[in-house]
């Protein structure tokens, strides 16, 4: 009888390694915090130049999305609309992800550790029950 992934790795491996993993990787990714400061008027992009800073904020994104959106309704084979909207859209998008903020909560160096074991033990036992074991 074959094993895990049709090899002779046990099945039991497997499936306490896939416990093991899952349960880490969720004590893992519970212990990180996302914030994000993303609003109408908050910068999120800046540049100089010209001897100045300038900043661009999302609500400056909209306005040739509004423009380009609004070519599209009058001529919808209107490149320069097309490129407006999705500019300004992959824009606004990337400003977004860029201004997220992930930090981890406070816990103690025996928590991390129980994380990690978890983890990465379940890791290796998982990828050991896929690889055929030498009788």
């Amino acid at each position: 009888m074959k094993g895990a992934g049709g090899t002779s790795g046990g099945f039991s491996h497997f499936f306490i390694g896939i416990i093991m993993m899952c349960g880490g990787f969720y004590m893992l990714l519970n212990s990180i915090t996302v914030t994000s400061n993303f609003g109408m008027g908050v910068r999120l992009y800046g540049f100089s130049g010209m001897g100045g800073s300038y900043n661009i904020t999302s609500g400056m994104i909209m306005i040739p999305f509004m423009f380009g959106v609004g070519l599209i309704f009058y001529n919808s084979k209107n490149i320069l609309g097309w490129i407006l909207s999705i500019g300004s859209i992959t824009g606004l998008v990337f400003g977004v992800i860029s201004s997220i903020r992930f930090t981890f909560k406070t816990m103690t160096s025996f928590d991390l550790m129980v994380i990690l074991v978890l983890a990465m033990g379940g890791l290796g036992l998982f990828l050991r029950s896929l690889k055929a074991l030498d009788k």
